[in-house]
């Protein structure tokens, strides 16, 4: 998490990540009824629970732990759920033919590239592409920090062939910028001939904030300016005020 990507909002990072803490509370409580539990509750708050059954002479299953309502229906609803999916003509349900493959693709990201001109290349909307590449959530992607973005599978192709033959000299309309020294806010949005309202929007900087010393910040490209933001930069900026 930096300036300018939060990968807890990655699509695929975020998933790998639950997938490892679903399979850590199974191995915790041996039991995924009370491994679910324990992800919508806290680990904590189950291990109490237990606890609290077993100082009495209780059972510590799921059924019969104490725990808030939204908990208590959280495992069922997942079972429902479940039972619809595997068949829903049982339940009188006719559901959507989904294609055997999955949904997006992961394409690599060759250079530093606006979001709305990878949307573009990719022949998708900006909301589209926002809505599967969350973590980053500034107007410009840094390939040296986001390696490579997600795409619907039938665009992935899309966006290589349009890239290929794009003529689009500049694909990035901002870069970063690293302050020399502490200084305001419009003293730095001055400098980069951008308006203060502007430079705070893009940067998410609070009203009555002074820029420190070292701060990253997005800052708009110049036409002469070729090279891409170095890794160093994009991989572990900072923002301090």
């Amino acid at each position: 998490q930096n300036v300018f990507r939060d990968d807890r909002r990655d699509v695929q990072a975020s998933t790998r990540a639950a997938l490892d803490y679903l399979e850590r509370l199974h191995k915790m409580f041996g039991d995924w009824h009370l491994a679910l539990a324990a992800y919508n509750w806290g680990e904590g708050n189950v291990r109490k629970a237990i606890a609290r059954n077993q100082k009495m002479g209780k059972p510590t299953t799921y059924a019969e732990l104490t725990m808030p309502m939204e908990t208590r229906f959280y495992v069922p609803k997942l079972m429902a759920m479940k039972r619809i999916v595997a068949d829903p003509r049982t339940f009188g349900l006719t559901l959507y033919s989904i294609p055997n493959h999955p949904y997006f693709q992961t394409v690599p990201l060759p250079r530093d590239m606006d979001v709305s001109i990878a949307a573009k290349l990719a022949e998708v909307s900006v909301e589209d592409f926002k809505a599967l590449n969350p973590a980053a959530h500034r107007p410009v992607l840094l390939a040296a920090g986001t390696s490579s973005i997600l795409l619907p599978w039938d665009n992935a192709v899309v966006f290589q062939r349009n890239y290929e033959s794009s003529s689009i000299g500049r694909m990035a309309s901002w870069t970063a910028w690293i302050a020399p020294s502490t200084m305001k806010v419009a003293d730095a949005a001055k400098r980069h001939n951008i308006s203060e309202a502007e430079f705070r929007a893009v940067n998410n900087i609070p009203p009555r904030m002074l820029i420190k010393a070292g701060s990253a910040l997005l800052v708009p490209r110049t036409q002469n300016m070729i090279e891409d933001v170095a890794a160093r930069v994009a991989d572990s900026g900072h923002l301090d005020l």
